[in-house]
């Protein structure tokens, strides 16, 4: 299904909390300090150390994913070459067929404990609990690893959501889970993507995820068994998910912090810097209405000059989804979670969206982040076209010793 997602821009009242970090000050002299006074040099924000955070964690996170991937793999493969009597090749399937049989029997085994748990309990509500359990667990056991990555997700950006809800806690929220250039911090590009602030704002991004990023992770899952090369194998895509998602999520921010930075930052100093922002003393009633008039024109003006606002949310990261699904799966059909959900096309709709941010870029339209949007679906396209052989030949950087389908 496809739902309305975005990644939100906060609003004026939170903006205020932040102040530009000493490394702003530069190159611009605002004209209406007195010649006495100190000179207040304002220049860009740096993206130096943005950068550099975007390309080390995003090493770090595929470096590790690809580690615990070729672990897993070694231990399944060993399980089922010691398991097994007969001398068939191991497959991507018989793996995930191993690791299905496995999770199905501790789910059974807790369903056993968590019987006896509820067995002195009055017998009017033990069938409620009891069925709640298996609404729970019977679909986390049907569902693929992907989507359990997915729901997971979820959990965290709910519970990041609740603490959103307390008042005490909204400054450490404002500097730590929303994005703002000005701020000079790097790490806040990934915590954002975790971070929503209204409830209709994490449920309509959450259902995207659950859609768009099961249906991601099942193409990595294809894509990985068409580009390895002869006896790589691969127990599970849960790793390269989320290394895709988390990295995914840090280049959509990295994306939208440049153009704040490059973009807007320099025309908001040079309309700070403009004779029509010098404020005029008015010593006479005649100067007095000319100065209202003028101001209303510049203020009228100022309007036109974009803001910097901290933002935050998931959707950069959806979109890279989005798009890695659109152009897997090109026959695809999406409808709208809400009416009217007609079904269209995949790539119709995607190409919708991705027009209607560029619209939203013309128009300076700012409640949503359409930069961070347009920054996600370049990735997906870019993760389409490239990614699954980076992913192979990182697996074989960091597996000396191949994991084969030869028996042991």
């Amino acid at each position: 299904m496809l739902s309305s997602f975005s990644r939100h821009r906060l609003p004026r009242l939170v903006r205020l909390r932040h102040a530009p970090t000493r490394g702003f000050i530069s190159s611009v002299k605002l004209p209406w300090r007195s010649q006495g006074s100190p000179k207040l040099e304002l220049g860009p924000p740096s993206i130096t150390n943005q950068l550099v955070f975007l390309i080390l964690g995003s090493a770090t996170v595929f470096t590790y994913a690809s580690f615990r991937t070729n672990l897993e793999t070694e231990i399944w493969t060993q399980k089922l070459a010691s398991a097994t009597r007969w001398g068939a090749a191991i497959t991507n399937v018989d793996l995930r067929r191993a690791q299905q049989v496995e999770l199905v029997k501790r789910l059974r085994a807790h369903f056993a404990r968590f019987q006896e748990n509820v067995g002195a309990m009055p017998g009017l509500i033990r069938p409620w609990l009891v069925g709640a359990y298996l609404a729970v667990a019977q679909p986390y056991a049907d569902a693929s690893d992907g989507k359990r990555l997915c729901w997971t997700i979820c959990l965290l950006n709910a519970g990041v959501w609740i603490a959103w809800q307390f008042r005490r806690f909204e400054p450490l929220m404002v500097r730590n889970f929303s994005h703002n250039p000005l701020s000079g911090l790097s790490f806040t590009m990934i915590t954002s993507v975790f971070s929503h602030r209204s409830f209709m704002h994490l449920l309509l991004n959450c259902l995207a995820l659950e859609g768009f990023g099961a249906s991601a992770a099942a193409y990595l899952n294809t894509a990985q068994g068409k580009a390895a090369p002869d006896g790589q194998l691969e127990a599970t895509p849960y790793f390269h998910f989320g290394a895709f998602y988390l990295t995914a999520g840090a280049f959509s921010s990295f994306v939208s912090h440049v153009v704040s930075c490059r973009i807007r930052y320099p025309r908001l100093v040079a309309q700070l810097s403009s004779p029509t922002s010098i404020p005029k003393v008015t010593d006479t009633w005649a100067a007095a209405v000319s100065s209202t008039a003028t101001g209303t024109a510049a203020s009228t003006t100022a309007k036109a000059v974009p803001t910097i606002l901290p933002s935050l949310g998931a959707s950069g990261a959806i979109y890279s989804c989005v798009t890695l699904t659109a152009l897997a799966y090109p026959n695809s059909q999406i409808a709208l979670s809400i009416p009217p959900s007609y079904p269209i096309n995949i790539q119709w709709g995607v190409g919708g969206m991705v027009l209607l941010d560029f619209i939203g870029i013309l128009r300076g339209w700012r409640f949503f982040d359409h930069y961070a949007h347009l920054g996600g679906a370049a990735f997906g396209v870019a993760y389409y076209m490239l990614g699954p052989t980076f992913w192979t030949g990182l697996r074989s950087v960091m597996a000396p010793v191949p994991v084969t389908n030869e028996k042991r």
